[in-house]
């Protein structure tokens, strides 16, 4: 399964979970599109919440700061900060480099997450019962 989760501020308001379509020949790949699947409602997000931002003339960090991405996969962050094609990852289609863009202009900064605290998780595995309630509390504040 892949999954994700979209906070404002600390409050979730976009989360999807679902079987990825795509067969992935590592774990890096398959968190890479996980990456992607993420970015396809974040950036729609965030181009709404800056034009709301300029109607009602509010002050938001928005269209200052950078969204943070959290990642666990230190592979995936890194081709998401610095994409090379490299042979390692040049079978990754071409699609799923279009949010690199994003990465470039600063609108969005992937960074490193432990699994231990990825909150995306909690839609994607079965986890016992002492970290399901340890990420839930950190969900819920």
């Amino acid at each position: 399964r892949t999954g994700y989760l979209i906070q404002l501020g600390k409050v979730p308001v976009i989360w999807k979970s679902k079987l990825q379509t795509l067969i992935a020949v590592s774990t890096m790949e398959a968190e890479y599109v996980s990456l992607l699947m993420c970015m396809r409602g974040l950036i729609p997000l965030r181009r709404l919440l800056k034009e709301v931002q300029g109607v009602l003339k509010f002050k938001s960090s928005v269209s200052s700061a950078a969204s943070a991405l959290f990642e666990d996969n230190q592979g995936a962050v890194t081709l998401a900060n610095a994409p090379k094609m490299t042979p390692r990852y040049k079978h990754i289609a071409i699609p799923y480099h279009y949010f690199c863009e994003e990465v470039k202009k600063k609108e969005v900064e992937v960074k490193h997450i432990s699994t231990d605290k990825q909150l995306a998780d909690l839609l994607t595995k079965g986890l016992v019962e002492a970290k399901f309630e340890g990420l839930h509390d950190r969900l819920m504040g």
